[in-house]
């Protein structure tokens, strides 16, 4: 005898009595779309229509049809279109009234700014396509990671930037029990401050990130410090190390 399928452990031979598939449980969509211009410029694309003379009577019709089959099936997802039937509605009884002839050489085409929107939302769907089709990590290719064993001058470990985080961290809670309540004005320069931190490392392989900072000097000097560290590092003046994840710190002048 066979089974239709499998129920915690058990074959099941039949279907039960009770079972109940909505109507809507399955169904197959042959064209989606991402909302009303989106439709628009398809119809227009199928029937190789020139955009910038759009028969608004004929492109009406098919529009409406769609919306009234999206209608009967999804009320929430025909809504959206609603605003859109409207509008071309709008531009269908403009074009159909007759106009004084002193009013046609003055009188901007009805249709401009559909065509406006539909150019533009073209361009963006074409951009967004282009960009799709870069290669994508997760989709296209993974990540991997390679252990090489060399000397630790030659080759420096990535920081962790948690573990960067943690320790300016660490030395703010240093700086706040130490801290006064001094009322004062200094002007603090990152350049300064860059500075110092190029000659401390001056002649060392190797300085421990905690050593560039005075606790005691107060925040305000720790920020400025720690903006200098940022800044070095992106001029590449300087490389931040650390041997694994939760090591310490190393900072050293760069070879580059």
């Amino acid at each position: 005898m066979t089974h239709i399928a499998m129920v915690r452990g058990e074959p099941m031979t039949e279907f039960p009595s009770d079972l109940y598939i909505p109507p809507d449980a399955l169904e197959v969509f042959f064209e989606t779309f991402q909302g009303p211009l989106d439709l628009l410029l398809y119809l227009i694309r199928k029937a190789n229509i020139d955009i910038l003379d759009i028969p608004m009577a004929k492109l009406t019709t098919q529009y409406m049809e769609y919306v009234e089959r999206t209608r009967n099936r999804n009320l929430e997802l025909a809504a959206e279109y609603l605003v859109m039937a409207a509008m071309l509605m709008e531009i269908k009884s403009r074009m159909l009234l007759p106009k004084p002839k002193a009013m046609e050489a003055h009188e901007e085409d009805p249709r401009a700014e559909l065509v406006r929107r539909l150019l533009e939302y073209e361009q963006i769907k074409q951009a967004a396509l282009r960009i799709d089709y870069l290669p994508q990590l997760g989709r296209d290719f993974q990540a991997v990671g390679v252990f090489l064993e060399s000397d630790l001058a030659d080759i420096l470990p990535q920081v962790n930037i948690a573990d960067l985080e943690q320790a300016w961290r660490q030395l703010l809670a240093k700086a706040k029990l130490t801290q006064h309540h001094r009322v004062t004005r200094d002007e603090l320069s990152v350049r300064e401050y860059m500075s110092i931190i190029l000659r401390r490392l001056g002649g060392r392989a190797f300085t421990e990130f905690s050593t560039l900072f005075e606790v005691g000097s107060g925040v305000e000097v720790l920020i400025v410090n720690f903006l200098a560290v940022l800044e070095l590092v992106r001029e590449s003046l300087i490389e931040v190390t650390q041997s694994e994840p939760f090591a310490p710190i190393y900072v050293k002048i760069s070879n580059a």
